[in-house]
């Protein structure tokens, strides 16, 4: 199921963001206000990974 990863182990912000790039979104721009403060799916972390896309 994904919980022993052998080899290309990816943080799950690192997956958003990939996954963001592929639908054509940026995603540190992609942001929602929740209770006054705004907040992103990828939180401050998060990177495309090339090495996974064609």
């Amino acid at each position: 199921m994904g919980y022993n990863v052998i080899d290309g182990k990816v943080h799950i912000h690192d997956l958003y963001a990939t996954m963001l790039h592929l639908l054509g979104i940026d995603h540190a721009k992609l942001t929602w206000n929740q209770v006054g403060r705004d907040f992103r799916l990828t939180n401050v972390h998060g990177s495309v990974v090339k090495e996974i896309l064609a």
